[in-house]
């Protein structure tokens, strides 16, 4: 593990507040929070915002199978503790590549006895090993959600972000689900937060607009309110607008 170079998964860890992190992470955490210091509580919207959406799929949409592809360091309400909260019967896979997430899996291999939880160490461009492990915890004939909950702005392709997407709804049945968010570059503050975020951090990380976010969803079914800021994806309580962006889709 590489203690000397800042870590994505890191500094977005320092901003919600946890300690799996480094001095490295946590001073590139302060530069940027120095010149937009919302964004540790936009961090923690964002997460409100995932937690919110599985919930959504689990009590509404009934989804019992969760890929969580760029889960990140545990945090508080993770995918399978809200998922499960709801159904204990639900499966969840997450994924990530960070040696640190790695260190920490035990974190997120608890589980209900009705229910699953693993974790699989593999990058997100690597969809055949994915789905191959996946598919020895999930029922791939069943509906699954898919999640990619803040990265794919580490993929600077459009085409290369929709090709992955296509590639993982591809291998699930009708009836799953896709659920994103990632930062746009619906403000100059932020645009400015990710250079200095790219100056140091790896992986570098890329905005987009919310059109862009709306055409990675092309061919499935958006739910309502379609593609916007986090804090405006059926709310549970009232936050201003931030310039992270999300959506959710159907298969049909």
């Amino acid at each position: 593990m590489d203690t000397s170079a800042p870590q994505t998964a890191r500094i977005w860890n320092y901003l919600l507040g946890g300690t799996d992190n480094f001095a490295v992470d946590r001073a590139v955490g302060d530069e940027i929070l120095a010149n937009l210091p919302q964004l540790a509580e936009n961090a923690r919207l964002s997460r409100a915002y995932l937690a919110r959406v599985t919930r959504w799929l689990t009590a509404e949409a009934g989804v019992r199978q969760f890929l969580d592809i760029g889960t990140g360091l545990p945090t508080a309400e993770n995918t399978h503790t809200v998922a499960q909260s709801v159904a204990p019967d639900a499966r969840i896979v997450y994924v990530d590549h960070d040696p640190l997430v790695l260190a920490q899996a035990r974190g997120l291999l608890d589980s209900t006895p009705e229910g699953a939880t693993v974790y699989v160490h593999a990058d997100l461009r690597d969809p055949g090993t994915i789905l191959a492990e996946a598919a020895k915890t999930l029922d791939l004939t069943r509906p699954v959600a898919l999640f990619l909950m803040g990265v794919l702005g580490h993929v600077e392709s459009d085409d290369e972000a929709k090709h992955l997407i296509d590639t993982y709804m591809a291998a699930l049945p009708s009836g799953s689900w896709f659920a994103m968010y990632d930062g746009s570059d619906t403000s100059p503050e932020n645009t400015e937060v990710v250079r200095i975020w790219n100056l140091s951090a790896n992986p570098k990380y890329h905005l987009r607009t919310p059109e862009r976010f709306a055409a990675l969803f092309e061919g499935l079914e958006l739910a309502e309110p379609g593609v916007v800021p986090v804090t405006r994806w059926r709310p549970e309580i009232d936050a201003p607008a931030i310039d992270q962006y999300g959506a959710v889709g159907r298969k049909p």
